[in-house]
């Protein structure tokens, strides 16, 4: 019998062992790679690298809704504004599940006016001294003209988008300072302030849109925005107890009722009402942004109340974006902080800008969002923001749910298993260094090489 080297019998086993190719997309802002594919990385059952990202399909969190961002009339206004044939092209590559789409599955919509409409006003504003307490001419009025038309084209591209509303103000009139800025929800009316929300999702309904989760009250804390109130916990706690959760229940409405919808800073706010067993059961999870305080505090409110869901709803990006900055800031705190603390969506604000930043509203509306995208006229510059949802889009289908994952060290990142059973892994390289690591799946291993800043998912 011949005998062969040792180093050639290692080459001819290593080339007869089963392998499994993965998918890979980069990001890295120095060398000017922005979401494209790279060649696949190939796993086998060789040794790993001394550096290991370790997924465990044993241990399991929650199950993802979906990565998105807000629907607002200035986006809705940007968007019309272009021919149909580019508008079109842009919301497949949005909103699409083809090649060059990135796969958008939740969109945030504002009940009303946000700061990004080009004016403040309610589904049922009426003259002083005018009464309508039933609400006949509710109407969803100026959403008609935009919001609608748009979201009407996003279903015929995919139906099964799932739909988050925030309102960021009742009527003024059911106010204490009878302004769209700040002021607090009169308790006696309280009762038709439900039926509003109530009619909200009816009307919603009528249009062939269902909303899978309403929060009560966009940033409660912050009434200098314009449309803004001023909603204490006690108040968000007595209006779901006494009025909109029985409202609900009155009028059989399905959509998950979240509360909190503001800054990580005050995870005292929903594990207040929460610890409210009346009020509790009608509530689905709590909703936060990251303007104050740390992510992690999405965990204590887990750790606290583990049977009720979290939701990551808003986050801007300030003009005129910084890509690598922008990129490694909000992919470690939101599309893996968020994910690794509970969230079941990860949002960003808002989904598209016009170069001078307009619409957004007089005393307090935001004159320095970035979109996700830019547009001017039929043409579209995409933005940090951009490339933050899409690395998580992309491949994180809803339904997939987080496993486990080690986190080396300047190696931030996290791991899904999607409904086909695949495996997911987004990852930063936050150090300032490249580097050179396995990730390692049971038996399986692929090595990867990231440069300082770059951002990468894996599909496995």
């Amino acid at each position: 019998m011949k005998h062969f080297p040792y180093f050639i019998l290692l080459f001819l086993i290593s080339c007869n062992q089963p392998k499994i190719e993965a998918e890979f997309l980069l990001t890295d802002p120095k060398k000017g790679v922005l979401f494209e594919k790279q060649p696949s990385v190939v796993f086998s059952k060789s040794a790993p690298q001394d550096v290991v990202i370790r997924l465990d399909e044993s241990a399991t969190y929650q199950v993802m809704d979906g990565f998105g961002f807000t629907l607002s009339q200035g986006s809705a206004i940007h968007l019309l504004g272009m021919r149909p044939e580019p508008r079109n092209e842009i919301l497949e590559e949005l909103f699409g599940k083809g090649e060059n789409s990135i796969g958008v599955s939740y969109l945030r919509l504002s009940v009303a006016a946000s700061d990004l409409n080009q004016y403040p006003f309610s589904y049922h504003d009426i003259e002083e001294g005018e009464k309508d307490t039933l609400l006949v001419n509710f109407d969803l009025g100026p959403d008609r003209n935009d919001v609608i038309p748009v979201l009407k084209e996003i279903f015929t591209i995919n139906p099964s988008i799932k739909l988050m509303a925030s309102p960021w103000s009742p009527p003024s009139w059911m106010k204490d300072n009878k302004d769209t800025r700040g002021g607090k929800l009169l308790p006696e009316y309280y009762d038709r302030y439900a039926l509003y929300l109530v009619k909200y999702i009816q009307q919603m309904a009528e249009e062939g849109f269902v909303i899978d989760a309403l929060t009560i009250q966009n940033e409660p804390l912050h009434p200098g925005n314009n449309p803004s109130l001023l909603m204490l916990a006690e108040e968000q706690r007595d209006f779901i107890k006494f009025y909109l959760g029985p409202k609900f229940e009155e009028n059989q409405i399905k959509t998950k009722i979240l509360i909190y919808d503001h800054n990580a800073d005050r995870p005292d706010y929903p594990i207040s009402i929460l610890d409210d067993p009346e009020a509790k059961k009608y509530i689905d999870g709590s909703a936060f942004h990251l303007y104050g305080g740390k992510i992690e505090a999405l965990s204590e409110v887990h750790k606290a109340h583990p049977d009720k869901n979290l939701y990551f709803t808003e986050q801007w990006v300030g003009a005129p974006g910084n890509l690598p900055g922008d990129l490694a800031w909000h992919t470690k705190n939101l599309t893996i902080g968020a994910s690794r603390n509970w969230a079941k969506t990860v949002l960003e604000w808002n989904l598209s800008s016009a170069p001078d930043l307009k619409p957004h509203t007089d005393r307090g509306g935001c004159d320095q969002c970035l979109g996700a995208i830019t547009i001017k006229i039929d043409k579209v510059l995409r933005n940090p923001a951009y490339y933050v949802i899409a690395h998580a889009s992309k491949y994180v289908l809803p339904g997939s749910i987080r496993i486990d994952s080690n986190e080396p060290e300047g190696l931030p990142n996290v791991a899904f298993k999607r409904p086909d059973g695949r495996l997911v892994l987004l990852m930063l390289n936050e150090s300032k260094e490249s580097k050179i690591f396995s990730v390692q799946n049971k038996e399986w291993s692929g090595d990867i090489a990231l440069e300082a800043g770059a951002v990468a998912t894996l599909l496995l």
